[in-house]
């Protein structure tokens, strides 16, 4: 984080409810990037254990109601969507006429946030598990009443885990959760079965996954650093009739992977849409 976003970072006060992974995540990537820990907050009344470690370390404030709490800039809300309901309706008094409330939970609207809390500025945010080594992807949308000053808040709060994009249609989310939010598992799970595919070819355990971990993460670096396009990386690896064109043949069939992952975003972008 350069100098200037560390200064600007440094004016904003927090209260993160719920230090879970997300919100741990975040947390992390606050500190590591100069903001002061007397300007956050946590509300937790059951913060997991690998986190109060970290919050004593830094002498990071905890607490298990908000009637201890003063309203902040920004009130991020990092609970789960299975709960995010009871937790907003505890939380009214933390709603002040200049704070931002942010919400990172899969499937909840702008509305189902800021209606309970007597409707101030709001920030529906989806970020993804690779913020936890601040590598994140985040894309927002701000509501209507959300000022250009509280939108630059959120927008430094969250580069702190990554990059950041900002779309105007909220309905844009439930895309953005199905590709980025979920997409983490599905390269997982693709390193998953590199590795059983290995082992099925005679590798050794422990070798088969060093190679899926270390050619998945070395893949995703390269494309990161790259400007190619994902097809012409894919194009330089494949040789004609050569041992990668053998497995293209599979992947790119008429059961191939293309339309397995469409389906597969589908089906969770239907998901967070039954969510909202």
């Amino acid at each position: 984080m350069s100098g200037e976003n560390s200064e600007d970072i440094s004016s904003i006060s927090v209260v993160l409810v719920g230090a879970g992974n997300m919100g741990g995540a975040m947390l992390r990537g606050w500190i590591s990037g100069g903001m002061p820990a007397a300007n956050i907050q946590v509300l937790d009344p059951a913060t997991p254990d690998s986190m109060r470690g970290f919050l004593d370390d830094n002498a990071i404030a905890l607490h298990s109601s908000p009637d201890t709490l003063e309203p902040p800039d920004v009130l991020l809300l990092a609970v789960k969507p299975q709960v995010m309901d009871t937790v907003v309706a505890s939380l009214t008094s933390l709603a002040g006429p200049e704070t931002v409330a942010v919400s990172v939970a899969a499937g909840k609207t702008l509305a189902s946030i800021s209606d309970p809390l007597g409707g101030p500025a709001c920030v529906r945010a989806m970020p993804n598990t690779p913020a936890l080594v601040q590598r994140g992807i985040t894309v927002c949308c701000a509501s209507g009443n959300t000022s250009t000053s509280q939108r630059h808040q959120v927008d430094l709060l969250l580069r702190a885990i990554g990059k950041v994009e900002w779309v105007e249609d909220e309905s844009l989310i439930d895309g953005v959760t199905a590709v980025s939010g979920s997409g983490p598992a599905y390269v997982f799970h693709l390193a998953e079965c590199m590795a059983e595919a290995g082992k099925a070819a005679g590798l050794p355990d422990d070798l088969s996954m060093t190679l899926a971990r270390e050619t998945v993460s070395g893949a995703g670096e390269l494309l990161r650093l790259s400007k190619d396009e994902p097809a012409t990386l894919r194009e330089n690896v494949t040789s004609p009739n050569g041992t990668t064109a053998a497995a293209l043949e599979v992947f790119m069939g008429p059961d191939g992977m293309k339309g397995l992952v469409e389906r597969a975003v589908l089906a969770a972008k239907k998901r967070s849409e039954e969510l909202s």
